[in-house]
């Protein structure tokens, strides 16, 4: 991930409410583990959380604080530490699998830190190697194998091609982790799980089918060119609303009275 430019300091957003964080702002600062992080800069900020890097004793570090602003007087920081713990589980469920930034800690109710990847959000055209796309391949099957579902793997961004030339995956915001215990366990439950990992093995050849077509099995190109009803459904009724929410952002940020760092990524 490569930083971006910072949000001038003494700015005040005029819509706050659409970002996750106090006048728009990641902290300065921050403690975890007894250690201290200083901010560098700011990757995204958007209604939900806010990432950034810091840079901390032993080197760069990535914190995402979870939302704490209001949203229109009603109060909405329990959004933000409902899916910071649920993210935090899943990275301590994948600690040391190759291909997830490990945990270093959280900060707060609604914040956590990872180590940071050098590196770069994946690109429609990006140049990889041979085994990258097996490898991408091979730690979605791992979370698949942990009863995890990533949900979010059509966002090229989410995944980051490293300095190393190796895949990496971040963002587990959305992320499901249904293991066949107690209510988990019922059928439907399941069938839900297997329809969003289907998901996630499509989304993981439709990026292969963009970068290297030339490494598309025969049985993977089917994969990827039978569109399952799952998926139809998924995109008729989410590309309304994703155009709707760029449209009105589009709009809003035309009356902006401040930069604020992060959110041309919405």
């Amino acid at each position: 991930m490569r930083p971006r430019s910072s949000s001038k300091p003494n700015s005040r957003p005029r819509h706050e409410w659409l970002y996750a964080l106090p006048n728009a702002r990641l902290p300065r600062r921050v403690t975890c583990g007894g250690q201290r992080f200083e901010h560098i800069d700011t990757f995204k900020h958007d209604f939900f959380a806010a990432t950034g890097l810091y840079r901390g004793p032993d080197g760069l570090a990535v914190l995402k604080m979870g939302r704490q602003n209001e949203f229109m007087t009603i109060p909405a920081n329990w959004t933000g530490v409902f899916l910071t713990r649920r993210e935090v589980h899943i990275y301590e469920l994948l600690r040391n699998v190759p291909g997830i930034p490990r945990l270093i800690g959280t900060v707060g109710p609604n914040g956590f830190l990872h180590e940071y990847v050098p590196g770069h959000p994946l690109s429609r055209d990006e140049q990889v190697s041979d085994m990258f796309c097996d490898e991408l391949l091979s730690i979605i099957d791992t979370l698949h194998a942990r009863h995890i579902a990533y949900v979010d793997l059509n966002k090229r961004q989410n995944v980051l091609m490293g300095d190393d030339g190796k895949p990496y995956l971040i963002d587990f915001q959305i992320s499901l982790y249904l293991p066949p215990v107690g209510w988990r366990r019922l059928r439907l439950v399941r069938w839900l799980l297997k329809r969003f990992q289907h998901a996630d093995r499509y989304h993981c050849l439709k990026h292969k089918q963009h970068i290297r077509p030339d490494l598309l099995s025969d049985r993977e190109r089917a994969e990827v060119e039978r569109l399952s009803i799952w998926i139809r459904m998924h995109r008729r009724f989410t590309r309304p609303l994703t155009n709707l929410r760029r449209r009105t952002l589009k709009r809003l940020s035309r009356s902006e009275t401040a930069e604020i760092a992060g959110s041309s990524t919405k």
